[in-house]
């Protein structure tokens, strides 16, 4: 019952969670540290993408429909997966891991941020059409991505690791999308000539 809930909501939710988290800006989230501030922004900035993105479920819809030819690539329970442990607990973890050990380790929000702005660019390039998620990818995602990873001090070390989490992140979607669909076009006897890579 709440998973289906969940399913029906987190995307209003996250509507209410960003307004929330930018209204704590004022009171002196990150005591000060321009760093830790462009981290502690990289939830509310990726939670009003996912309005974008989600709101009907239509970036499923999408990825579904026009990347894998009309087979589920992704199920409802996976966009869940991805946005809210995935998303959601590593914008938020690399907030602690800056602000309880190193602030350099935050850099992975900034690269998360940039690979999916650059992903949704890919993929109306490919596709020659606008796919849901490319507005905020464009005008806010690549900026602000770049800005985080630019202004964060951060090390060789922490800058690799970081863009190893979000390509690694990014390539397990991929990895999981690219099954599903082989799963769903091998049960329905399709050719799988025809799904994403």
């Amino acid at each position: 019952m709440f998973k289906s809930w969940l399913q029906a909501h987190w995307v209003a939710g996250a509507v209410f969670m960003s307004f929330a988290l930018l209204l704590l800006v004022p009171v002196g989230i990150g005591g000060g540290s321009e760093a830790l501030l462009l981290i502690f922004l990289a939830s509310p900035v990726y939670m009003l993408h996912q309005v974008e993105e989600h709101t009907g479920d239509r970036f499923r819809a999408y990825i579904n429909g026009t990347v894998f030819g009309g087979v589920q690539a992704l199920s409802v329970a996976d966009v869940l997966w991805i946005n809210l442990p995935g998303v959601w607990g590593l914008n938020f973890a690399a907030l602690y891991a800056a602000h309880f050990i190193d602030v350099g380790w935050g850099v992975a929000a900034g690269y998360l941020i940039l690979l999916n702005g650059i992903a949704h660019i890919g993929m109306a390039i490919r596709f020659r059409e606008y796919n849901p998620g490319l507005v905020t990818g464009v005008l806010l995602f690549v900026p602000f991505g770049l800005a985080l990873i630019l202004l964060v001090p951060a090390t060789y070390l922490q800058n690799a690791v970081g863009f190893a989490i979000a390509l690694a992140v990014h390539a397990a979607i991929a990895l999981r999308a690219n099954h599903n669909a082989l799963a769903a076009r091998e049960a329905k006897g399709l050719p799988i000539s025809a799904q994403a890579t």
